[in-house]
């Protein structure tokens, strides 16, 4: 960390980087130009890693950052100041069952809120609106970490401007752990930062100064926005250096639109890799895959086994071509040529459109290491999914009076349209309309298991392990799920809580622009 210096009324944080850097490009095949060292988590500074033993005083603040050399272009961060070490947008990592204290100072020129995406917190604990933090003011975070082991995140969640200040940089990792996690981590000798890697994905628009620029136009808000520039853990076209081992990736999207059709690929080949956790942590055991949809607010954790590989392979991290089903209500196409509507979403630079084909990390095998570790049989222990009792609560996703809704309906602070009952046990049947686009659902203080998914496309189809048309994605305990045009989805759900009085929390759009424009709805919880 450098020094400080004011600009406009707010403190300019100065964060410095080593190496080289290149301008982030545009779409897969550049190889040459992947030489930026991939940021990974270290003991301070960008995603440093803070082991949280006691409160926190945190800020949401306006900050210089040069993703590109030389540029010291402008972002959004969360800072901590800790034991004589800075922390910029730090991971925090936490003990299952531990307590989670922290002040947030709001250091921004406008509202802001934190929201703990996939913790099971009370609603004054949960960033919705109503307890959103003006200017210049703090609030108070308490609550227990009720979770199981997992790779969750915090983001920025004021009303009709979540979209804005996660796009500006507002996001990082909360890593809950627990005695489960320690046994994987043990097995297969994982490190975090070193062999255990978490990557957040966003795709940004540079200006000529390097600085963040977020400017929908009305087309963008309906579409969501796209940016030209690929940033993995803010790293422009990054360089990861591996040994002959087995790998954990944590992957994030924290784009705000954007769906990733994630494969690692070597000499153009996907490979094959384990699918070993989704949003809510482990699932019991490991999964085969070849790629993977990973919608805006997922997570994935995935191992890579590069025992076989030779020291000078390249391995690469991609977003495959697809069709992303922009538009679905204004030019019905046939599925499969991401080309034409990949063109219509017209967001970012050229090649850059939402399913296009995208090179993400370059990742090269530079040293051989005896390794003999087997991927462990059983990873957790997951009760089955319970169907729920009583009546399927049904929820229509659509477009209409030129407005992304859900039932109909869009955001009311004040409104809560739907009521459900303190440890009730529920079905909710999500339906997208075919004339659509495609919606990650996201709920708040509750985690949920996929039942069913119905009506896909074909480029999700294949991808179904089961009968009930589940993806690897699908799997374990989930906070958040994509739905295609013309898809249902079915999710069970159980409202067991151990917080006093109603409870109201949010039900939206994960795609941040639809949020803004109002695709949420309350729920409240009956105490």
């Amino acid at each position: 960390m450098g020094g400080v210096a004011l600009a406009g009324g707010a403190a300019w944080w100065y964060l410095r980087t080593t190496g080289e850097q290149h301008a982030p490009g545009a779409a897969a095949g550049d190889a040459g130009l992947f030489v930026n060292p991939l940021l990974v988590p270290g003991a301070s500074g960008p995603l440093g890693v803070i082991d949280v033993k006691g409160p926190l005083a945190m800020s949401a603040r306006a900050a210089q950052f040069p993703i590109l050399k030389g540029k010291p272009g402008r972002l959004l961060a969360y800072q901590v100041e800790q034991g004589g070490k800075s922390f910029v947008n730090p991971i925090f990592r936490v003990q299952s069952g531990a307590q989670f204290s922290a002040r947030l100072e709001n250091a921004l020129d406008e509202p802001t809120i934190v929201h703990w995406h996939g913790l099971k917190v009370d609603a004054r604990n949960d960033a919705h609106p109503q307890f959103q933090v003006a200017a210049g003011a703090a609030y108070e975070y308490r609550f227990p970490v009720a979770n199981r082991a997992g790779t969750y995140w915090y983001h920025p969640h004021p009303h009709r401007l979540t979209a804005k200040q996660a796009y500006l940089g507002l996001a990082s990792f909360f890593i809950v752990e627990d005695h489960e996690e320690r046994a994987l981590q043990k097995a297969l000798d994982l490190g975090f930062g070193a062999s255990d890697i978490p990557l957040v994905i966003q795709d940004k628009n540079l200006d000529s100064y390097g600085a963040l620029s977020y400017a929908p136009d009305d087309e963008q808000k309906v579409n969501g926005y796209v940016g030209g520039d690929l940033l993995v853990n803010l790293t422009p076209r990054p360089r990861f250096e591996a040994a002959t081992r087995i790998y954990r990736f944590r992957i994030l999207n924290g784009s705000n639109a954007r769906i990733y059709r994630l494969a690692f690929a070597k000499g153009g080949e996907p490979l094959e890799c384990h699918v070993i956790a989704t949003d809510g942590g482990l699932l019991e055991s490991a999964v085969k895959v070849r790629e993977a949809f990973l919608s805006p607010g997922e997570r994935v954790e995935v191992l890579l086994d590069l025992r076989s590989a030779r020291v000078g392979d390249t391995v690469w991290l991609k977003s495959l071509a697809f069709d992303p089903m922009h538009l679905e209500m204004e030019m019905p196409m046939e599925h499969g040529a991401p080309a034409g509507h990949a063109g219509m979403a017209g967001m970012g630079a050229p090649g850059l459109a939402d399913g296009a084909a995208i090179d993400l990390l370059r990742i090269d095998v530079a040293r051989k290491l005896a390794y003999d570790r087997p991927v462990p049989a059983v990873l957790s222990r997951l009760a089955p999914a319970q169907p729920g009792t009583g009546e399927v609560r049904k929820f229509a996703l659509e477009r209409t009076e030129d407005r992304w809704r859900i039932n109909g309906r869009t955001f009311e602070t004040d409104e809560a349209p739907v009521t459900v009952h303190r440890g009730a046990a529920e079905v909710w049947e999500l339906r997208n309309a075919a004339r659509s686009m495609p919606h990650p659902m996201h709920l708040h203080g509750f985690n949920f298991r996929v039942l069913e998914r119905r009506g896909s496309p074909a480029q999700q189809e294949p991808l179904a392990l089961n009968a009930q048309g589940l993806a690897a994605t699908d799997l374990g305990w989930k906070d958040t799920v994509l739905l295609w045009p013309g898809e249902t989805v079915r999710i069970a759900l159980d409202f067991s809580h151990s917080w006093s009085g109603d409870q109201t929390f949010l039900f939206h759009c994960h795609n941040l622009e639809h949020e803004d424009e109002g695709m949420m709805i309350n729920f409240k919880v009956q105490g």
